[in-house]
């Protein structure tokens, strides 16, 4: 499969955005691109055409590559509810509620299923695939039963560009630490790094790329300036633990003015080799 996976060091680094912007700019490069999310907890929602449910980061997502919103995009929806459970959305369609402890038993193989038979379908239709990670590949307790990050990067095979957001402080212990904390053969799969919410001018970072690249062998293919959006978040404060269905947003996103900020920040080119195989960037 052709294509590349965002993941980041935490949640809120910009992931959701960053996968935005990319698809509109490969996109608006002529590429058929199809955003990917295997899995999100979220309790905002779009329904589609065909009456079908899916979050609403990968419905913008999919606007944003001019694509129409698909489950295919967004197989497992996670929608938190009361009392520590979840309604599961498999494909758009509400399967179950499920208790934390019940995971394993009644959720992980059908999901998996799921995510796996979606990413067949969408292969077959477009040029790569532009898949999003959720919070980080590395959260230990989880990583056993995870459908969100380097699971999926393998059940799809493609590379990896990690994010971190320097706004929050901590960027560089970030990225060491994450990558201290994966496999041999998942560190293998990251190919490139993004410095995402930079405040300042860019060139002042050149000291801290430079590290960066000496440290961990893994080229800094961007140092993105923080932007202002107007994308819909996944969750907000007062949606936490609600279901939000919409089909719209109030203002429509300014998907160009995003893309055009990433290519101006971002090597694109880099990453289309990354996406196409030829991956060796340094």
């Amino acid at each position: 499969m052709k294509g590349m996976m965002i993941q980041g060091t935490a949640s809120s680094v910009g992931k959701s955005i960053l996968t935005t912007g990319l698809c509109r700019l490969f996109a608006n490069k002529g590429y058929a691109i199809a955003p990917f999310k295997a899995q999100n907890m979220s309790g905002r929602s779009i329904v589609t055409r065909d009456g079908k449910e899916m979050s609403i980061s990968q419905a913008q997502q999919a606007e944003a590559a001019g694509l129409p919103p698909s489950v295919l995009m967004n197989p497992v929806l996670l929608k938190p509810r009361e009392n520590l459970q979840t309604e599961v959305m498999l494909l758009g369609e509400k399967r179950s509620i499920i208790p934390g402890q019940d995971y394993k038993q009644s959720y992980y193989d059908v999901a998996k299923q799921a995510i796996q038979g979606a990413l067949n379908q969408l292969e077959q239709s477009y040029d790569f695939m532009l898949i999003e990670g959720a919070g980080s590949p590395v959260e230990m307790n989880l990583k056993d039963r995870d459908l969100a990050n380097m699971a999926v990067a393998e059940m799809a095979d493609v590379p990896v560009i990690l994010v971190a957001d320097i706004d929050r402080g901590g960027a560089f212990a970030s990225i060491v630490g994450t990558l201290e904390l994966l496999t041999t053969d998942e560190r293998q799969r990251v190919k490139g790094l993004i410095i995402n919410k930079f405040h300042g001018v860019v060139s002042s970072f050149a000291s801290g790329r430079e590290w960066l690249e000496d440290r961990t062998g893994i080229s800094v293919l961007g140092v993105v300036p923080h932007t202002g959006h107007n994308l819909a978040e996944e969750d907000s404060v007062e949606g936490r633990g609600t279901t939000e269905a919409r089909s719209t947003t109030d203002k429509p996103p300014d998907y160009d003015k995003l893309a055009e900020h990433l290519e101006a920040y971002i090597d694109w080119k880099k990453l289309l080799n990354i996406m196409t195989g030829e991956n060796d960037v340094r």
